[in-house]
């Protein structure tokens, strides 16, 4: 009998030391738990915190070299399904000439052209940021 209370003090005294530090949980730590992680805005409201979000969400006002590094490179690195690679002079420049020069080219890049979707991957650019990647892409 004396081995069987030997047996059951051993998990009673794990399950006794478990218990003390959950309850060492403090009420912050609990409330920061179960905070909400959004907040639904109504058109027309005021809703505290967008600006913040959306500022963060941007990064602030992105380069042609970011742009191109995250939605260009993909394809127009390598020329996947005869897109003008990066650096291509030549390739761009006949392009160009066939869709009136830089202005034809961003309008097709931004209604989108053969595979490339409009905006190719990029749908959230500006038409400015847009102009600027393929700038630095083509060299024109």
């Amino acid at each position: 009998m004396n081995l069987m209370k030997k047996m059951l003090a051993v998990p009673a005294a794990v399950l006794a030391l478990w218990a003390v530090t959950a309850q060492a949980t403090t009420d912050e730590a609990i409330a920061e738990r179960l905070k909400p992680v959004g907040e639904v805005c109504i058109m027309g409201e005021e809703c505290k915190g967008v600006e913040t979000v959306a500022a963060s969400a941007g990064g602030g006002a992105r380069t042609a070299d970011d742009i191109i590094a995250k939605h260009c490179n993909a394809c127009h690195g390598t020329g996947v399904l005869g897109a003008p690679k990066i650096g291509d002079s030549a390739a761009w420049k006949e392009r160009a000439d066939h869709q009136g020069g830089l202005d034809g080219i961003l309008a097709k890049a931004i209604s989108g052209i053969n595979a490339m979707p409009p905006k190719g991957t990029c749908a959230d650019c500006s038409d400015d940021e847009l102009r600027a990647a393929i700038q630095k892409m083509s060299g024109l």
